[in-house]
């Protein structure tokens, strides 16, 4: 029997602990498993290559983004580089041109020099993506809405091109969640999660995910995720598991937050421009509401001249400044000098990562205190 996706953030994955009845799984805090006879196990070995605690949460992500194939690492980054540890000099990445920092960094700094390629394009466009396909390219890497300018790319146009030329689509759905968005059913090979973000959703925790639906690629993942080790901890397994039983009702709130302070900020007179793919003026709207079920609640926007957004930050007060998002409080960030200081000065304001850009991670508050908050705080930053 299928369950709708409310259901399966509870009882996805193992529901309960068969041994006892609990209804939340075990902290397995174990580093060792004890052995019957030489090559006679329970299952399990070494707390690296399985545990019971990371193996409930990696079935539950599985379940949620309707894969097969589960995997929990230490960080987004961990599981980003196992990802692309998949490739070998001389193979090539067709790459979103607004992505995280830290995927970028990781790309041009740790994977470039061993000869793994990468051509940063427009994907919001398919056929940039088709122009940018050679015999080198061997995978296409978006985000969507992408981090921070919430560009919209369509998964399953750029799969259709992906499939067409035999190369993996790998989608980072960290913004949406499979609560809003499952890129496995529009064509994706891949997906990946910072689950430090909605998934955990109560910023206590660091965490990535990868989700994939053939056996093939989930093979040699598990093997890179052994080998290289940055693997999850039960204790952190277990905040996970947690915090996803709250998601749809978390997204829910964020999401009628996000609607309500983007309209405000594009109808204020404060701002010159807003990001957010739930406003019908947003060039990603109408990609956004095919393929997903909701816009998220991540908005990013620019301050007219007369303020200065530096002040800005100096002013706000319910909202905190400080890196990340996606957990029940309000974020502000200045992705120019914290999220994406890892790109370039050049490459940032050629896709309008300007200076004067910030980004905004909604919470659950109320939402009136998050708006109030937003207008005293510009009003003071007025030159």
């Amino acid at each position: 029997m299928s369950y709708a996706i409310e259901s399966l953030l509870i009882h996805g994955g193992k529901d309960m602990d068969k041994e006892t009845g609990a209804v939340n799984i075990p902290v397995y805090q174990t580093s060792t498993y004890k052995q019957q006879e030489l090559g006679v196990n329970s299952g399990w070995e070494y707390s690296r290559t399985g545990n019971p605690t990371r193996d409930a949460l990696e079935k539950l992500i599985a379940d949620l983004e309707g894969g097969k194939y589960g995997l929990a690492f230490a960080s987004g980054l961990a599981a980003i580089h196992t990802v692309l540890s998949l490739f070998k000099a001389g193979d090539k990445l067709v790459v979103s041109d607004n992505i995280y920092g830290g995927t970028f960094r990781v790309l041009q700094n740790v994977f470039e020099p061993l000869g793994i390629l990468y051509e940063i394009v427009d994907t919001t466009k398919p056929s940039n993506v088709e122009a940018a396909i050679d015999d080198s390219v061997k995978a296409i890497y978006i985000e969507t809405p992408a981090n921070p300018l919430l560009s919209v790319t369509d998964i399953e146009e750029v799969s259709k091109i992906a499939k067409k030329h035999n190369k993996l689509l790998i989608v980072d759905n960290t913004f949406l969640t499979p609560y809003l968005q499952q890129p496995l059913k529009l064509g994706a090979d891949i997906v990946i999660h910072s689950g430090t973000k909605y998934l955990g959703g109560h910023s206590d925790v660091v965490s990535g995910l990868v989700v994939v639906k053939e056996k093939e690629i989930a093979d040699r993942l598990y093997y890179l995720q052994n080998a290289i080790g940055g693997i999850l901890a039960p204790w952190d397994s277990f905040l996970m598991i947690r915090g996803i039983k709250t998601l749809g009702v978390r997204m829910d709130r964020h999401q009628e937050n996000a609607i309500k302070i983007a309209n405000w900020l594009k109808d204020s007179g404060y701002v010159s421009k807003v990001y957010y793919p739930g406003l019908e003026s947003d060039p990603g709207y109408e990609t956004q509401k095919k393929q997903a079920k909701g816009p998220g609640a991540m908005i990013s926007f620019v301050l007219k001249e007369e303020y200065d957004y530096k002040a800005f930050f100096k002013n706000i007060k319910l909202i905190t400044l400080a890196e990340s998002l996606g957990g029940v409080e309000s974020l502000v960030c200045h992705p120019a000098t914290m999220t994406h200081a890892a790109i370039p000065k050049d490459i940032r304001e050629k896709v309008g990562i300007v200076d004067e850009l910030i980004r905004l991670s909604v919470g659950i508050e109320n939402v009136d205190d998050l708006i109030e908050d937003l207008e005293k705080a510009i009003k003071s930053s007025k030159k």
